[in-house]
């Protein structure tokens, strides 16, 4: 699962509102410090499914909010969330087309 851009922020945004440290995220999830930092300096651009769900347990968010595909998070734009409830109605073949579109 590949994660946008801004997950490297929401990390760190989330983590700072915790007023936690790299090495308590780290302790709380059961990974290293090295392996958070990764993740919040981008240098690990796809992180593992168990790592997301247990950084979205942790901070009490989805992850959908972490990765970005999040329709109902708070800095989504109001376009952004129509064109999402549009995708939603295409068929898996539609889908397939426009997503391959946008990776070109």
């Amino acid at each position: 699962m590949g994660v946008c851009r801004g997950f490297w922020r929401k990390i760190e945004r989330t983590e700072d509102e915790a007023g936690e440290s790299l090495q308590q995220v780290a302790d709380a999830i059961g990974t290293s410090k090295a392996h958070i930092w990764e993740l919040e300096m981008g240098k690990n651009k796809n992180p593992g499914a168990d790592s997301l769900n247990k950084l979205a347990d942790h901070f009490k968010v989805s992850v959908g909010y972490l990765v970005g595909e999040d329709p109902k998070a708070p800095d989504q734009k109001p376009e952004v969330v129509a064109m999402f409830r549009q995708l939603k109605k295409l068929s898996d073949k539609d889908r397939e087309t426009i997503s391959a579109m946008m990776k070109c």
